[in-house]
């Protein structure tokens, strides 16, 4: 049965605070071969920049990002469909099994607008009053188990997400991103998708 909505994060952070049982994984591995791999990739890296990469993501951001879908705080018609049924030991193993998969280093597409990017992603931009994302996501773009791990993601999916914190239409995050997007101009927000497309 889906989540409930009061309580969710806390056991969501529970499920993901350690490793799931063997079950669970196996549980997860098969959902991921009979749903997730269509868009996502068999072992988290989708080939298209239409789906975002998961290998490597961290297990309760991945696990909340899904709660959220699920609940419809976070809007995508397909995603809800493919979540609807899915318990909440389901979603906890999911993102066990995503944040276990290896990563792997891309090459950027433009390497003088990814090293524009690098400077916006490291240091902000001090006249528009944009900080850098660094502050947040880490110097290698890491990130956290409430932020997303955004190294040697798609470019052209960070593009899309970042647009849709400048007009608002993504909400389920931490509001803080509505007011660093909308001071990225469209110059600097493709050179800071371009630069972390290139990290590991």
């Amino acid at each position: 049965m889906p989540i409930a909505r009061h309580g969710a994060a806390a056991a969501l952070a529970l499920l993901c605070s350690a490793a799931a049982p063997a079950a669970d994984l196996q549980r997860a591995e098969e959902l991921v071969q009979g749903r997730c791999f269509v868009c996502h990739g068999a072992d988290g890296e989708s080939s298209t920049p239409a789906f975002p990469r998961l290998a490597g993501q961290h297990a309760t951001y991945i696990a909340r990002q899904l709660a959220d879908y699920q609940s419809g705080r976070r809007r995508n018609a397909a995603m809800q469909s493919v979540v609807q049924d899915l318990s909440t030991a389901d979603l906890g193993a999911l993102g066990l099994w995503f944040e276990s998969r290896p990563t792997h280093a891309h090459a950027v597409a433009e390497t003088g607008l990814a090293q524009a990017g690098r400077q916006v992603y490291e240091q902000g931009h001090a006249p528009s009053g944009l900080a850098a994302c660094a502050s947040c996501h880490g110097p290698a773009a890491q990130g956290t188990a409430t932020l997303p791990r955004l190294a040697g993601q798609h470019a052209q999916y960070i593009e899309r997400q970042l647009r849709a914190f400048q007009r608002r239409e993504r909400s389920n995050d931490n509001a803080v991103m509505h007011a660093v997007a909308s001071k990225l101009d469209e110059q600097q927000l493709q050179a800071v998708a371009s630069y972390l497309s290139g990290l590991k």
